[in-house]
């Protein structure tokens, strides 16, 4: 049974000086920005071939989540033990997938290419790996549904395609947080030097403001509890909020001192800060474990944090500074 929604944030690739980021999803696990080093204290290679790496693997983990929202709606009426029976109240079948062939090309272009981060680039080929043999599976088995083809057959295709699936994708699952994770250390280094390259090169204005706001709501995406890790560290938590809180501080006074910087963006780092706020309050009350705090107010934090992600990427678009 789901407790809450799961979660399928959305984060800005690596995008270095604020070039125009895509869209990925945020990753599971103890975030990687409370275990990295500053900016100051890593090499971290800033070259256009990094940030292209980055980008070809993140654009393919954004794109191939389809499949972990696929597997999503089929568990949310099959029961994964048992398979499907044909006496369920409810038969919603899967969703359809995204075609990733250009994506795919592009992450085993980059896994070859310069510079190397191994770790790295072996997660998102093994990854990609397991997507090529579930996603033909959770295509056929989508259209088998939708044909209503288990009405003719008594389920027989039903539970055949149940095997597959069954067998696929707790290795898909593995597979996709190993590379998320992988994935979510590097860019965390990246982000954070491309935070002191950016104010290097024009200071805290307005560009700075909103990059740096934005790895810091990301920081506290990565602690948002899901179906698999319900109970939140609350130590680490309060700490990453109270990071996110300075840099929204600092954001609202640029604001106030520089009218019309942010477009669209501006009131929204701080309707985050207070939802983040109150739901640290709920939390507290429940000792970090979201399946007795209740409410919706996940979905909500999750939706903000969404747009703001769509809006940071046009907001210093009428900026004067």
């Amino acid at each position: 049974m789901r407790i809450f929604t799961s979660r399928a944030f959305a984060v800005a690739a690596v995008s270095l000086l604020l070039q125009v980021p895509t869209m990925a999803p945020v990753l599971s696990g103890t975030p990687a920005f409370a275990q990295s080093s500053t900016a100051s204290e890593v090499e971290v290679d800033l070259s256009d071939a990094a940030i292209v790496k980055m980008n070809a693997y993140v654009e393919f983990l954004n794109r191939s989540i389809r499949a972990s929202e696929s597997l999503e709606r089929y568990g949310s009426w099959v029961d994964m033990k048992k398979g499907p029976t044909g006496k369920e109240r409810v038969i919603y079948g899967l969703y359809s997938l995204y075609d990733v062939r250009d994506e795919i090309a592009a992450v085993e272009q980059a896994a070859k290419a310069e510079p190397k981060m191994s770790e790295l680039d072996a997660a998102m080929l093994a990854y990609v790996e397991i997507y090529q043999k579930l996603a033909p599976v959770i295509e056929k088995a989508n259209k088998y549904y939708e044909r209503l083809d288990y009405k003719s057959d008594k389920m027989e295709g039903a539970k055949a395609y149940h095997k597959d699936i069954a067998a696929l994708a707790p290795t898909y699952g593995e597979r996709r947080d190993a590379a998320d994770l992988t994935l979510r250390a590097e860019k965390v280094k990246l982000d954070l030097a491309s935070l002191k390259a950016l104010e290097q090169m024009e200071g805290r204005k307005s560009r700075w403001h909103v990059r740096n706001v934005m790895i810091r709501a990301e920081a506290m995406m990565d602690l948002m509890p899901d179906n698999d890790k319900p109970v939140v560290d609350m130590a680490v938590f309060k700490g990453e909020l109270d990071a996110y809180a300075s840099a929204v501080r600092e954001f609202d006074d640029y604001a106030i001192d520089h009218p019309d910087s942010f477009h669209v963006f501006e009131s929204r780092p701080a309707s985050l800060l207070s939802k983040l706020r109150d739901l640290d309050e709920l939390l507290g009350k429940v000792k970090g474990d979201a399946r007795k705090a209740g409410g919706n107010d996940i979905e909500w934090i999750v939706s903000d944090y969404n747009t703001m992600v769509t809006t940071s990427q046009t907001a210093t678009t009428f900026a004067k500074d």
